[in-house]
């Protein structure tokens, strides 16, 4: 696969480079970039970064930032990237019923992709929302003191917007 920035990362990229003396305060945004043109940062997507980044950032540096964060998804993800909280406050307050609600109405397991490419199903740490437990966040939005009974009008809302 050919690595390249999409027109518009390209652009922010440019703006942005000479805001930044350090090359490697540029890591993180290009992370960003290649995840939002094609959905993950995978080894051969951190190795254009360091290659575009140049001397001195190494393949090592941008793979150790990419596999610190977990925002970053080392693999593709469902249209629809569901992360459920499961950290005390929101396992406490039902995580665990939801998440098994999502897994149950998709057909799938937690870390699957349902078969229509749809959804991919996560458990994830904190999501710091702890007094909206439990939290589940969808790609960029949070949706705060889920019930299991919510899961199903959630999933048929997000299949109506996807197609």
């Amino acid at each position: 696969m050919a690595y390249n920035f999409s027109e518009k990362s390209e652009a922010t990229f440019q703006k942005i480079k000479g805001q930044f003396p350090d090359k490697r305060s540029l890591i993180l945004p290009c992370l960003y970039f290649l995840q939002r043109d094609q959905g993950f940062v995978d080894k051969e997507g951190m190795g254009y970064i360091a290659e575009r980044l140049g001397d001195p950032i190494s393949l090592a540096q941008v793979y150790g930032v990419a596999t610190f964060y977990t925002m970053y998804n080392k693999a593709p993800v469902g249209k629809f990237h569901v992360q459920i909280c499961s950290n005390i406050s929101c396992y406490l307050a039902g995580s665990d019923d939801v998440t098994r609600e999502f897994c149950n109405s998709l057909g799938i397991e937690k870390g699957e992709t349902s078969d229509d490419g749809f959804f991919t199903v996560e458990e994830v740490q904190c999501l710091g929302a702890c007094g909206y437990a439990p939290v589940v966040q969808i790609n960029d939005s949070y949706h705060e003191n889920l019930k299991p009974n919510d899961v199903s009008g959630l999933i048929q809302a997000l299949k109506t917007e996807g197609k």
